[in-house]
């Protein structure tokens, strides 16, 4: 048998496990499973960069009211104001800067407030994260039971077909093989197709003069474009 006939034949054999691996992929039962695993895979690293912002704000929170607190011990200046005034003192001085104090309270205040919102937020968004996790930890577990189960049905009909796979692969040469599936794991399929026209069958491509001469002398040339397996039927 030529290595055409025989790579054809392969390629049939193989497209019936190429649609059972789809199949599979697009699956509820791999849907469920895999996009739980996915979570649970991020989920650890979200939670733990969204403690270190927590922690961040914390400690910019207790600086904000430090920085309250010693600005507020201030104003105890202003206690005696009464009897500086009746020494003499220029009570413009003292307002202006009781005025000034009291700007930066209620700045920091604001600070203060603005900071406390977003900590709450970030803290109810850490919870409901956490709460998630723990659900979709109990959820794995059941989809992942579910699609073992599916996969053991897809396996034993996958199984199968590689036995035969097997077999055929000893007509082929082995670095037709390895190119063939080089081919495949670059998701390119069909990947051994007729000539039409000098060109491509898949994509349209116009064979090259070297292409044209190898398919002429009846040999399996490259697609430049789609990089498929090419030749001509008889």
């Amino acid at each position: 048998m030529s290595q055409i006939n025989s790579l054809l034949k392969y390629q049939t054999v193989d497209s019936k496990l190429l649609k059972i691996e789809r199949e599979a992929a697009s699956s509820e039962e791999w849907k469920n499973y895999s996009q739980a695993k996915s979570f649970l895979t991020k989920a650890p690293e979200k939670l733990e960069a969204m403690d270190a912002k927590a922690r961040e704000m914390q400690l910019a929170l207790e600086k904000l009211n430090k920085k309250y607190e010693e600005i507020f011990e201030t104003l105890k200046d202003f206690e005696n104001l009464d009897e500086l005034v009746e020494g003499g003192a220029d009570i413009s001085f003292y307002k202006k800067n009781a005025t000034q104090i009291g700007d930066k309270l209620k700045s920091i205040k604001s600070e203060i407030n603005a900071l406390v919102k977003v900590i709450k937020e970030a803290d109810e968004e850490y919870q409901t994260l956490k709460k998630k996790t723990i659900s979709v930890q109990k959820q794995y577990a059941e989809y992942s039971a579910i699609y073992q189960e599916y996969k053991k049905t897809k396996l034993a009909e996958m199984e199968e077909i590689k036995k035969e796979l097997k077999k055929l692969a000893a007509d082929l040469k082995p670095e037709v093989l390895k190119s063939y599936d080089t081919k495949r794991s670059e998701r390119i399929f069909p990947i051994i197709c007729p000539v039409q026209s000098d060109r491509c069958s898949k994509c349209g491509m116009e064979l090259s003069i070297s292409g044209k001469e190898k398919i002429a002398g009846g040999e399996v040339t490259e697609c430049e474009n789609c990089h498929r397996f090419l030749y001509k039927e008889q």
